[in-house]
């Protein structure tokens, strides 16, 4: 089995957020972004990759998604605005 990343997409800064894994991230935001990706996030347009962590086994990344959707949302938030505090799509760095 192959590593993993761990993604948080949203439709704006503080918006709704989506939190998944996946093996092939630029694919999975893409497909997202075509509104192929998941229903959630077709409905409440979540297009933008605010918060991306790479896992070198599946097993890791599904793990720290299970964490992570546990969390609180203030959690999140501080994750994203940590890393990425000016809430930027993360889309054009991961798919270079």
């Amino acid at each position: 089995m192959t590593g993993g990343w761990v993604y948080i997409m949203t439709n704006g800064a503080h918006g709704t957020l989506y939190i998944g894994v996946t093996a092939k991230l630029p694919a999975r935001v893409l497909a997202h972004r075509e509104g192929r990706g998941s229903e959630f996030c077709k409905e409440h347009n979540l297009t933008r990759l605010v918060h991306c962590e790479w896992y070198d086994s599946m097993n890791e990344a599904i793990t720290r998604e299970k964490q992570m959707k546990a969390w609180k949302r203030q959690w999140k938030l501080k994750l994203i605005r940590r890393d990425n505090p000016d809430w930027n799509d993360l889309f054009e760095t991961i798919n270079a």
